[in-house]
């Protein structure tokens, strides 16, 4: 009885802190709105990852980014570039690479911050993605291994029932990577591999990548990629 009338008192009464914002519905964020968590590995291909940070943020979406430490060495061996550690930096570094100085939300969280806001379940997501996605992520990801920020944001997912898109980068696939794959369609996860299509008649490498990045996208319900889209046959 006690526990009932603190409940209460603790909740429910005009005063409480608890009906200050808990549960204030002008507090709402539509899930449209809500941020894209997106995650880089040390797989190859990280233009993959640059096309999905330039057409997110052009279409004005809000994208929490998490690089793992691996990120950092591709970074070096392809291109030659160091990439910042420090998040202020690592933006601008993301938005310079993409093109897109201004448009959308960028927020970069570095690989070892574990308390960041999208390792809890509690923080509202339109889901993640994994762009490109090694197939050392796609190991620990389908044990349920956490070892650093980008796995527990997927994990978190998982276990929320939320969208876990992965686009692993790599040929051949061994049995132990497609065993893997299929652990992780089965907890829910969508699996979309690198791999482009040519009936909408690519010209350039970029082509090529931004169909692959759509069809990633479209698996959260957004068309913000200008690509040509099968329409059957003329």
């Amino acid at each position: 009885m006690k526990t009932n009338q603190y409940f209460k008192k603790k909740f429910y009464d005009g005063s409480a802190e608890f009906n200050k914002g808990a549960f204030n519905m002008t507090n709402f964020v539509p899930t449209a709105h809500l941020p894209i968590v997106l995650g880089v590995t040390g797989a190859s291909g990280l233009i993959y990852a640059i096309r999905s940070i330039k057409f997110l943020l052009a279409a004005n979406y809000t994208i929490d980014l998490v690089a793992s430490k691996a990120t950092y060495s591709v970074w070096q061996a392809e291109q030659n570039i160091k990439m910042p550690t420090e998040p202020t930096k690592q933006e601008k570094f993301w938005r310079d690479q993409a093109g897109e100085e201004n448009s959308g939300k960028l927020c970069c969280h570095p690989w070892q911050d574990i308390g960041a806001n999208v390792a809890s379940g509690s923080y509202r997501t339109q889901g993640m993605i994994i762009i490109p996605c090694s197939m050392g992520t796609v190991s620990k990801l389908a044990t349920g291994f956490s070892s650093d920020l980008l796995e527990r944001a997927a994990d978190v997912q998982l276990k929320e029932g939320g969208k876990l898109i992965l686009v692993p980068r790599e040929t051949p696939l061994s049995l132990i990577h497609l065993r893997n794959l299929t652990t992780l369609a089965e907890a829910g996860a969508r699996i979309v591999p690198a791999i482009p299509a040519w009936y909408h008649n690519p010209q350039t490498i970029e082509d090529l990548v931004d169909f692959v990045v759509a069809r990633a996208l479209d698996q959260f319900g957004l068309d913000c990629v200008p690509i040509k889209r099968w329409i059957g046959h003329e």
